[in-house]
């Protein structure tokens, strides 16, 4: 578990004061520590290679020497190899299923989690000092216990312990990057703070000044870490299952809303085609361990059970078959573990094995007695195949005991099939031949049927060419994604003390809560003036004039901002204004926006600030309010 982090300078958690949970220690010994420091180091070699090759490439494109072309030449293909070499170790770290899974004994196929993205220290100290001093006027020095907090957290979610606790600083984190963007990072200039998160899949490094990689990243590393709370779930019991049923489509979930909000990622583990492929993986993972869920208790050999049992374990094969399919797919396949793709091959000709068994042990089983509902099983059968074998009826099954056992026999013959299928591909892959317990599982099955096979009359095995038809996949429980609900985690701005008070240079939008964003200078100071010694509590935006707009050329977020992403005010002077002028002037809003002003665009939106006479209240505004918008590019 993560011990709570008090603020800088506090022995015990004050009330006003925030306070959060401290990552897991990294230099723990365990097993999960160890494969994040592996890829810590793979991710600094992979830089270092990337950086050789491409001096190698731009010295080969300058040079006009031969003998340099050639020594270059020679240099290219030593460190495209080595890239080679450690792109094949990361994905050995992607593929070791074993450190994750649950620590109990368990005859269970492995699940796939997802490593957390690695990333450098940042430092916000100078950045955030100087905009605090230049866009604030206040004393910066009083905010450095502010500014350590905010670092502390993103030291601490580095290392998130995984289960709930992690989840729940990783969102704390998140959304107190939300109330950071919209005071210190306007879409105009850079605040010189050097982002870098390394992929997942290939090592590589992104580096920008831009918040909005900050965020993708964090999302990603929400699910992944949801992923691994999924597979460390002990799946031995009903409740273990539910739990990784719940985290794998949390999971979901999480990986999709960043391909929905985060667009035009610069890396490829956060891709859209990337993202969407993870989150079928992980719906198939939730869905296998539903069909383990419903199999705990034990199968009965009865024939509605059977039949229900072979719906939902095909329901597995197809859901893993598209997994397949998808991971197949340029541009996903270059990048996605090749070992990852042959699990998911090996999971459904697995299952498919196991539904075809399934009916066949109805059809060698279960023969019609004269105390069976005819009509129930006929209308069972009806659901079970999209179409019947040539020459058969659901009659001709159901009474005849030939074609009923000639059928079963085909059944058993395709699941055998599927189990070689699937045993051939993981001796294929060295990473996957190497897990002990998938080899075991696989081997278990595949002799099942072959005894199975065994069982029955072997005389017409020739001249039966009865082919069986693939089983009807149907759940009961279909998982789906969960959306994540990040605005439940309730965090206090580190700096609400910013702007407390009214400032020169504020806007008023709002007086005794109505909107005045549109009145007339001259309309709100009736308002002002109509309640003479009264408090009034009035809503006011802090805006920074900016000159030429900067494009954003790395993360687009798709969601949450304005059209114009903060608001361009413009405050009109009324006692200006010609009166000699026989042409009537419209009515000037006090506050206006739009993309005539551009060039007094407010570079940041800060929180609204309260006056109430004398005293001074903070209106806190979530990082989320904005996210009912319309769509935009930030």
């Amino acid at each position: 578990m993560t011990d709570a982090l008090l603020p800088r300078g506090a022995a015990e958690p004050a009330p006003d004061r925030c306070f959060f949970r401290k990552g897991c220690n990294p230099l723990a010994e365990t097993g999960r520590s160890k494969l994040q420091n592996q890829r810590a180091i793979l991710n600094q070699q992979i830089l270092k290679a990337v950086r050789l090759r491409a001096g190698a490439e731009n010295l080969l494109r300058v040079t006009t020497n031969n003998k340099v072309r050639e020594q270059v030449l020679l240099e290219l293909s030593f460190v495209n190899s080595d890239l080679q070499i450690l792109k094949e170790e990361l994905e050995g770290l992607n593929i070791s299923v074993e450190v994750y899974q649950n620590a109990e004994e368990a005859f269970s196929i492995p699940l796939v989690p997802l490593g957390l993205k690695e990333t450098k220290e940042v430092d916000f100290t100078i950045p955030l000092k100087d905009f605090i001093l230049e866009h604030y006027s206040e004393d910066s020095s009083e905010y450095e216990d502010e500014i350590a907090d905010l670092t502390d957290l993103r030291q601490a979610c580095r290392t998130p312990s995984r289960d709930e606790a992690g989840i729940e600083m990783l969102i704390s984190y998140f959304n107190q990057l939300g109330f950071v963007e919209n005071r210190f990072f306007p879409p105009t200039r850079h605040m010189g703070i050097l982002f870098t998160w390394y992929d997942s899949f290939t090592g590589v490094p992104v580096c920008q000044q831009n918040l909005l990689l900050e965020k993708a990243s964090i999302l990603f590393n929400i699910g992944a870490l949801y992923t691994q709370i999924g597979t460390r779930c002990n799946r031995q019991t009903q409740s273990g299952l539910e739990n990784a049923v719940d985290a794998f489509q949390r999971a979901a979930g999480i990986l999709n809303y960043l391909k929905e909000t985060f667009t035009h990622t610069p890396s490829y583990d956060m891709s859209p085609a990337m993202l969407s492929v993870l989150a079928k993986m992980m719906l198939a993972q939730a869905q296998e361990c539903v069909f383990e869920q419903i199999s705990l208790p034990g199968i009965r050999n009865e024939f509605f059970t059977l039949v229900k049992m072979a719906q939902e374990v095909a329901k597995v094969g197809e859901v893993y078959m598209l997994v397949d399919t998808a991971m197949n797919q340029a541009p996903v396949k270059e990048n996605i573990p090749y070992s990852w793709s042959k699990l998911a091959q090996i999971k459904s000709d697995h299952y498919k094995a196991l539904a075809h068994y399934f009916v066949a042990t109805i059809l060698s089983d279960h023969k019609l007695q004269s105390t069976d509902d005819e009509d129930q099983q006929e209308k069972i059968w009806s659901q079970l195949y999209d179409h019947m074998p040539e020459g058969l009826t659901i009659l001709t099954i159901l009474k005849d005991k030939v074609q009923r056992q000639q059928l079963g026999k085909a059944h058993l013959r395709k699941a055998l099939v599927y189990h070689e299928d699937a045993l051939r591909a993981c001796g294929l892959c060295k990473k996957l031949r190497n897990i002990d317990i998938l080899q075991e599982i696989l081997t278990v099955a595949h002799k099942r049927s072959l005894l199975k096979y065994a069982q029955q009359e072997q005389e017409d095995d020739f001249l039966s060419l009865i082919q069986a038809p693939d089983i009807l996949p149907k759940t009961e429980h279909k998982v789906d994604m969960v959306s994540p609900q990040l605005s439940k985690v309730k965090v206090k701005d580190f700096f609400h003390r910013l702007s407390l008070g009214l400032k020169e240079g504020d806007y008023i939008i709002s007086v005794e809560g109505m909107d005045c964003k549109w009145l007339g200078v001259n309309e709100v100071l009736e308002k002002l003036k109509s309640k003479g010694e009264q408090d009034i509590e009035i809503q006011v935006i802090s805006c920074q004039d900016t000159t030429a707009s900067m494009h954003n050329k790395s993360a687009t977020y798709s969601v949450g901002m304005q059209k114009t992403y903060s608001l361009i005010c413009l405050a009109m002077e009324e006692d200006k204004i010609d009166h000699s002028k026989k042409t009537t002037t419209p009515k000037v809003p006090f506050l206006s926006w739009g993309a005539k002003n551009r060039q007094k665009a407010a570079s940041t939106l800060c929180l609204p600030s309260a006056i109430a006479g004398s005293s001074q209240t903070k209106k806190l505004t979530s990082p989320f309010t904005l996210l009912n918008t319309e769509s935009s590019l930030y």
